[in-house]
């Protein structure tokens, strides 16, 4: 064999060897970063937290709490505004041109201005399917991850006192309207989480109210988020079972 067949052999092997040993390491897997889920928070006053800062709102103090569980959320899109009723809101969605987007979790808060504006309770059961039909399609077509919240009752807050408000009839009216509200949250699969009866203890105290005397503070909001905190947590954990 002369010295040049000898040196290709010689090489030919160190390749050969070589390319064995790439094939009997394995690649380490890069490590995939998990993103933060998204959360789409729709309603009226009670969601845009009218008279607090943004950081007091209800979807936001919630993803504050979550995130602090390692339970990565982003920053709430809110699509809100005092005074909406269910089909202000659907109008609300419509104008947000944010039809086709898909979100891991929806919220859903609306009804306490049918009852105020003195709209039929089956008025309010159709408008209120409607929209909880759409949060479920906002939410990949998974009601678990749509979570409903009752309507507060407005009834008890200082700002009803002062104008000699009807609190029995407010009261009889709101509870109406969470049980249709109930009723077709649970048809529809999605989770329902009852603020009302906490709110009716509280919601008076001055320091459950904001300055115009009639919505929440930032300590009725951490408890509503303390709620859907759970729901999501709980839902989650479900899920990965």
């Amino acid at each position: 064999m002369t010295s040049t067949m000898k040196y290709l052999w010689i090489f030919a092997f160190l390749i050969t060897t070589l390319f064995l040993d790439c094939m009997e390491k394995p690649v380490d897997n890069p490590i995939i970063q998990n993103k933060p889920a998204t959360y789409l928070a729709l309603g009226d006053s009670y969601t845009i937290g009218e008279g607090v800062p943004e950081n007091e709102r209800y979807p936001n103090q919630a993803v504050d709490l979550l995130n602090a569980k390692d339970i990565q959320i982003q920053k709430p899109l809110i699509i809100a505004r005092t005074g909406w009723t269910t089909d202000e809101l659907g109008e609300g969605i419509k104008n947000a041109n944010i039809a086709g987007n898909t979100y891991d979790w929806v919220t859903l808060l609306i009804g306490v201005n049918n009852q105020y504006r003195g709209r039929p309770i089956e008025n309010y059961r159709a408008e209120f399917k409607t929209r909880l039909e759409q949060a479920i399609t906002f939410a990949k077509g998974n009601p678990k991850r749509v979570v409903v919240l009752s309507i507060p009752d407005w009834g008890i807050t200082p700002f009803a006192t002062a104008r000699g408000t009807d609190q029995a009839k407010v009261a009889r009216e709101i509870d109406a309207y969470n049980a249709a509200k109930a009723e077709i949250t649970k048809q529809l699969g999605a989770h329902y989480i009852d603020i009302t009866d906490h709110y009716r203890e509280v919601g008076a105290k001055p320091e459950s109210v904001v300055a115009d005397q009639l919505h929440p503070s930032g300590l009725i909001y951490r408890a509503w988020a303390e709620k859907l905190e759970k729901v999501i947590q709980s839902e989650m954990q479900s899920s990965e079972k």
